[in-house]
């Protein structure tokens, strides 16, 4: 079984409850243990916010969040579309995170966070849209 749902809202921090209720139904759908489910909103949070903060300063603008769940083998896709100013996050140097905190530039931390707990991560300029997606695999 495969789910595909997509939600467009304002790129607003306020929208991440909206957000994350999103991803907890299709989530609860493939029964994904509540632990994963957090994981993955962290991430989307992570990815969410830097929309909702940078893409569009000091406009606003929408994001696009589109999500597909399997049961087969049990992952989520979660695909973050803007149109928003043109950035790679992935191209971004991941912080030291060897240093102090106090001695690490500021920034850079979500998405390295994203990078990490997340097993897959792309990033496309497209007809003049930012396209992240990230994959989990479920169990």
């Amino acid at each position: 079984m495969t789910i595909q749902n997509t939600i467009t809202v304002p790129a607003k921090t306020e929208e991440l409850d909206r957000i994350n209720d999103f991803l907890e139904e299709l989530l609860e759908k493939i029964s994904c243990p509540f632990n994963m489910i957090l994981s993955v909103q962290l991430a989307a949070e992570e990815v969410f916010v830097n929309i909702a903060n940078y893409a569009y300063a000091p406009g606003e603008g929408t994001a696009q969040i589109s999500a597909e769940v399997s049961d087969d083998p049990k992952y989520i896709d979660i695909t973050f579309k803007d149109c928003g100013i043109h950035y790679d996050p992935l191209k971004r140097e991941d912080p030291d995170t060897t240093l102090p905190a106090e001695e690490r530039e500021i920034g850079g931390l979500g998405i390295y966070l994203v990078k990490q707990t997340m097993d897959h991560v792309s990033y496309e300029w497209a007809n003049g849209y930012n396209i992240l997606t990230v994959r989990k695999y479920i169990g």
